[in-house]
Parts: C-alpha cells; sequence; structure tokens
C-alpha cells in the first residue's frame, strides 16, 4: 500500500489535464448547439406528452419551454467556461447538474457515450483543470498549478481504459463472434458506399468487422500505455472512430473518444502545444504543485466511483436467461452498438366491472421513438402500463386491467412474442427485481441461415 500511495502520488506534469479540459469543454459546447440548432430540445423534453423517466427518479421532470431552453444556456455556457478554465469549478459543477438532469428526463434517448459524458464532468469537478493555461490563471483567480499528482491524470486514463475493456467484454458471446450479429444485418444496408460498398455485402467482412472491433475494444487500452507503440494505437483510434461515425449514426461519440484519447500521450506534447498557444500569457502568481484540500475524503470518492464504474457492468448477472432479450442490467455497462432489436406492442386496456376491452392508440401518448424503444425494454412496457392505468382511472375506469401483445425480434432471430400476454401489468411493480413476466428467449432457425 506504501509503494501504491507512493506511485499515485508522484507528481506530474499537469498540461495533459489542461488540454482535456479545453477539448472537453469544446466539443460539449459544439454539442449543445448542435442539440438545439437541431430542434432535438423541441422534439425530446418540450412536445412529448409522456416521459419515461428512471427508477427512483420520477422526480426528474422537464421545464417547460422556457425553462428547458434556459437549462440548454446554462449547459453551453457552463461548457464554453470549462473551455476557457474561466471560474472553472462552479461552471463544472453547473455542467454536470444541467447535463445529468437532462439526461435523466427520458431513458428512451439513453446512449452510452451521454453516460461517458456525465462521468467525466463528475469527475471534473475534483481535479485542478484550471489551474493551467486558462482565465483563472491569466487573471489572478488561482495559482498557476505545473505538477498534480499521479493519481489526478490516471483517473482520465483509467475512466476511458474502463469504457473500452468493458465495451470489447461485452462483445464476447455468440451473437457478435459466431454471427457477426448485429453486423450482418448493418453492414449491407451500407452497400451503395464508393469503392467499398461491394466488400460490405460479405459475410466475412462483418465478421472481420466483429472481431477486429472485440481486439480494438479489449486492446487498446494498453497499446495506449506503451511509449514506442502509442502513435500507432491512436492512429488505430482515429481509424476505428471515423469508421464507425461513417457507417454508424451515433452521433459525437467518435469525437469525443478521439479527443478524450490524447490525454495518454506525453505531457512534454501538451505542454509545448499549449505554451505556444499562450506565449503572451503570464501567471500573477508563481507556479506550484496542487495537492486536495482533503486527500483522504478525496481518495475514498475516488474509490467507490471506480468500484461502482467495475461493478455496474457484471450486475447482469443477478438476472437470469438473456441479457439481450430481458435487457435487466443493459444500461451503464458499457455494450456499445451490441445488438438489432426490433418490435411491436399492442396495449388493452379491460373495465372488470362491465368486461369491456378496448385497444390504446399508442401514438396518443408517445412519439414514434418512444414507441419503438418501448417496444422491446420491458421496464419501458411496464412502466407504460402504469401509466395507461392512471389514464383511465382518469376517465372514470376504476382499476382497470393492462394487458399487452409485444412480439419482438433480436438479431435477426425471427419473431416471438415477447411478454406474457396474459399479465395484468397494473399489478406488476416497478422495481430491480427480475421480470418474470418476460418469456424467455429460445432461438428461432431460419431457413437465412442467420444460426
Amino acid at each position: 500500500m506504501l509503494r501504491l500511495r507512493t506511485y499515485l502520488n508522484t507528481p506530474l506534469p499537469i498540461a495533459p489535464l489542461a488540454t482535456f479540459r479545453v477539448l472537453f469543454g469544446g466539443i460539449m459546447l459544439v454539442s449543445v448547439l448542435r442539440f438545439v440548432l437541431k430542434g432535438w430540445v423541441e422534439d425530446y423534453y418540450i412536445a412529448p406528452e409522456y416521459y419515461f423517466t428512471y427508477y427512483g427518479f420520477d422526480w426528474v421532470r422537464p421545464l417547460g419551454e422556457t425553462g428547458m431552453y434556459a437549462l440548454y444556456a446554462v449547459m453551453g455556457g457552463a461548457a464554453l467556461l470549462m473551455m476557457l478554465g474561466l471560474l472553472y469549478r462552479a461552471a463544472a459543477v453547473a455542467f454536470f447538474l444541467s447535463f445529468t438532469y437532462v439526461e435523466l428526463l427520458d431513458k428512451t434517448y439513453y446512449l452510452n457515450h451521454y453516460y461517458f459524458v456525465s462521468i467525466v464532468a463528475f469527475l471534473l469537478i475534483w481535479v485542478p483543470a484550471h489551474r493551467y493555461f486558462s482565465l483563472d490563471v491569466r487573471l489572478g483567480r488561482v495559482a498557476k498549478v505545473e505538477q498534480v499528482p499521479r493519481w489526478v491524470i490516471g483517473a482520465f486514463r483509467l475512466q476511458l481504459g474502463l469504457v473500452y475493456f468493458f465495451a470489447g467484454a461485452a462483445k464476447l458471446n455468440t451473437d457478435w463472434m459466431l454471427r457477426a450479429q448485429p453486423m450482418r444485418i448493418w453492414l449491407p444496408a451500407h452497400a451503395n458506399v464508393p469503392l467499398v460498398g461491394g466488400l460490405l455485402k460479405l459475410k466475412a467482412t462483418a465478421y472481420a468487422f466483429s472481431w477486429l472491433g472485440t481486439l480494438y475494444d479489449l486492446s487498446i487500452p494498453f497499446w495506449l500505455l506503451i511509449r514506442r507503440i502509442r502513435p500507432l494505437a491512436y492512429v488505430a483510434v482515429i481509424v476505428f472512430h471515423v469508421m464507425t461515425w461513417l457507417l454508424f449514426p451515433i452521433g459525437m461519440f467518435p469525437w469525443i473518444m478521439i479527443l478524450s484519447t490524447l490525454i495518454f500521450f506525453p505531457a512534454e506534447r501538451h505542454r509545448r502545444v499549449l505554451e505556444r498557444l499562450s506565449r503572451r500569457a503570464s501567471p500573477a502568481r508563481p507556479a506550484q504543485s496542487w495537492s486536495p484540500a482533503s486527500p483522504t475524503l478525496l481518495a475514498g470518492l475516488l474509490v467507490l466511483h471506480f468500484a461502482v464504474q467495475i461493478a455496474l457492468p457484471f450486475r447482469h448477472a443477478l438476472y437470469p436467461g438473456n441479457l439481450f432479450w430481458h435487457e435487466q442490467g443493459y444500461r451503464f455497462s458499457w455494450r456499445v452498438m451490441l445488438m438489432e432489436k426490433a418490435g411491436y406492442a399492442v396495449f388493452f386496456v379491460r373495465d372488470p366491472r362491465s368486461g369491456a376491452q378496448s385497444e390504446v392508440n399508442n401514438r396518443n401518448y408517445l412519439t414514434p421513438l418512444q414507441e419503438k424503444m418501448m417496444a422491446t425494454q420491458p421496464d419501458m412496457i411496464l412502466q407504460y402500463a402504469h401509466f395507461l392505468q392512471q389514464e383511465f382511472q382518469a376517465q372514470g375506469i376504476v382499476d382497470p386491467e393492462i394487458r399487452a401483445d409485444v412480439h419482438v425480434t433480436l438479431n435477426g432471430s425471427g419473431t416471438r412474442r415477447f411478454i406474457d400476454p396474459e399479465i395484468d401489468l397494473a399489478q406488476v411493480r416497478r422495481g430491480w427485481h427480475a421480470k418474470d413476466w418476460v418469456l424467455p428467449f429460445a432461438p428461432v432457425f431460419t431457413p437465412a441461415g442467420n444460426f
């Protein structure tokens, strides 16, 4: 423990952390502006009548049109201040809270990179990323810092390494490795791409993407730690993420990862670039080393954080059955682009007193995207059923019964019934317990030879 403590507290130049702050703040500012300009604030958080909140966070509600745009203004302003290193600590807290609040509004829009952004924003609150190459230093608000303990830089490298490694470990499943699914579904859709379109139709190409993607995710954090191999490893990072950006609609995630991974490079490279950009800047106070005000408290916080990060991807082991089918333990575990899942759900409301039954028109309550995502995710199906119960109670039906006929296909395996259609979902409680009303996954062997 003494050797470990000495290693973690060895001073390292702060320059990579400052670069990380500038790039992260910059790309977050671009992301916020992109979200607003594309009209997604209106489409996702103002127009819908219903929101699929996360269990335990039902109190997180949209703030109305004015409130939501004000929240995005705070988010964008905080990202800009983080990038500039001005009023940094308050900006980091404001960005983390505003961004995470928005992401908790509706799990319809859950993406791994949104989760990653929240985690990184949380970590940035606790480190002195503004003590170098920042307006806070130039204006004399804080003293310039040249060195920080190794763990400060290491925390971000470890977080990136966990994302890559768990993404690779999640690919070690039968569909991905032995059936090349869902790549065999996705790649032929891009057969019209010039030059390489014909190759994307080949089964061998799908297997190559699957196997090389697994190898990349599992090994890239380790290659980035080796000085001689690091430049080639970073070229692989760029090629991998640009290729995924070109082929798949995954938004800003590739660029976030490409820029964030620069923190693995030696501090001297970061320092030369930053000093070239700020050669006219002179700190108001002398340079110094940094140490946290409450090292024991901060160490405990970081140990807890990474313990949770390591444990969460394994929680699916608490639930029996096919993870991709029931999705209990799927979110927040870095399972990136692992399945092609589609389905449809028809809900029925029955009045137990009169025996009258009617079919629900989901479009009366949900947006097309909400309906699409709900139809394949059990927790959202149950949540929507409880909403329907309340809706029809308000219309005068006492204790309405809610049932659903749901059919789903997973990775081209054929459509089959998803949940027990006889279960009154209004009587099923929400929670983290196993959902035994989800029917077990049984492969369907089809002439197409997907198995």
